[in-house]
């Protein structure tokens, strides 16, 4: 079945299916990468030693906040 086809009968349903099929399809989305966690864990804990070590510094929260007023 063509995805041409599934939408046309979609299109079809009762408000409350098309609302189960779209949360469906909008939750397989939003599954994380595994590696690219585990890549960014792994920068994250790097950051914090070398903080912590101080071989950098933080910058403090108001000079990347910009108050637009």
């Amino acid at each position: 079945m063509n995805s041409q086809k599934i939408l046309t009968e979609a299109l079809q349903l009762k408000a409350s299916e098309k609302f189960t099929i779209i949360e469906s399809l909008l939750n397989s989305l939003d599954k994380p990468d595994q590696e690219i966690n585990e890549v960014w864990n792994i920068e994250a804990e790097k950051r914090l030693l070398a903080y912590r070590e101080g071989k950098i510094k933080g910058v403090a929260m108001e000079d990347i906040f910009i108050d637009p007023l």
